[in-house]
């Protein structure tokens, strides 16, 4: 009986094998014209770190809306939703985060556990 090898991390650049799951990413770029980002990937425990400057970020902003360009998001734990409730909460007086074309998890998970939190505005899917 032969013993399997051991299985390596890949690295950001690897061909995706069928059956190995990729590192979880998330990409975050300033958008053009207006206060904010857009995200690609996934807010996970392995990606919370970047999550929590992009939320600390918009709550010392200082602008009216901080916009979240979303459509490229695939997943988002409740952990990570919570953070986005959280950053919200801490806005202040007629500031607010709106979320541009959100994941179906994030609105469902915020409309189950943090319902009508103020600071949040979901524009069109």
């Amino acid at each position: 009986m032969s013993v399997p090898e051991p299985v390596r991390p890949l690295a950001a650049d690897a061909v995706p094998v069928p059956g190995v799951p990729l590192p979880a990413r998330l990409e975050v770029h300033p958008l053009t014209g207006r206060t904010g980002v857009r995200a690609a990937g996934e807010v996970s425990l392995r990606t919370r770190r970047i999550w929590e400057r992009v939320m600390k970020q918009a709550v010392s902003e200082g602008e009216d809306v901080y916009y979240l360009e979303l459509s490229a998001l695939t997943f988002v734990d409740v952990a990570g939703v919570g953070v986005l409730a959280d950053a919200a909460g801490r806005l202040g007086t007629g500031r607010r985060i709106v979320l541009d074309r959100p994941p179906p998890v994030l609105r469902r998970t915020l409309h189950l556990l943090w319902p009508g939190v103020p600071g949040i505005e979901v524009a069109a899917p």
